[in-house]
């Protein structure tokens, strides 16, 4: 969220608090049903309003999933919707990496994957193709810099390989 905040001349400590909230509520909510006004994201949502989050940030996070039914208008809300099943698939080509390193992945070995319906399956293709879409970006162009963007907090992330022995 930080890099297309950068990208896109927008505020970088908005957009990465946005990236960072999206999903705190899902591990208590994951909303299996897709309701789209209970459980995750909507209860978070709630939360977030109660403590004075900006409607904007709130809206990109129901805009996020799909089932709300929530358009994403604003290009904070489109940039968290292309970013967040990316990162997964990113994260997850790096960690079958015999380094386990972000270092290690580029954007042919991401859209191997992709391809690969078996992997990752929980990622969602579509959300992944259709967030590139809304965001103009060509689909590699959007692969390279998400990836850039983990490349850039790997350490942070876990995702920087074993180190030095």
């Amino acid at each position: 969220m930080r890099a297309y905040a950068t990208k896109l001349g927008e505020d970088a400590d908005k957009w990465g608090m946005t990236g960072l909230v999206h999903d705190f509520d899902y591990e208590r909510y994951p909303n299996d049903a897709q309701a789209a006004d209970a459980e995750h994201p909507a209860e978070g949502v709630r939360h977030l309003r109660s403590l004075g989050y900006p409607d904007d940030v709130c809206e990109a996070i129901l805009g996020h999933a799909r089932y709300t039914g929530v358009p994403r208008t604003t290009r904070l809300a489109k940039a968290l919707f292309a970013v967040d099943e990316l990162c997964g698939l990113v994260t997850a080509t790096a960690l079958v990496r015999p380094s386990r390193s972000v270092h290690d992945v580029d954007v042919r070995s991401v859209q191997k994957k992709f391809k690969d319906k078996a992997f990752a399956r929980g990622v969602s293709r579509e959300d992944i193709v259709d967030g590139a879409a809304e965001l103009g970006v060509p689909l590699d162009e959007h692969i390279g810099v998400v990836i850039a963007a983990l490349q850039g907090v790997a350490g942070d992330l876990g995702l920087a390989g074993p180190g030095p022995v």
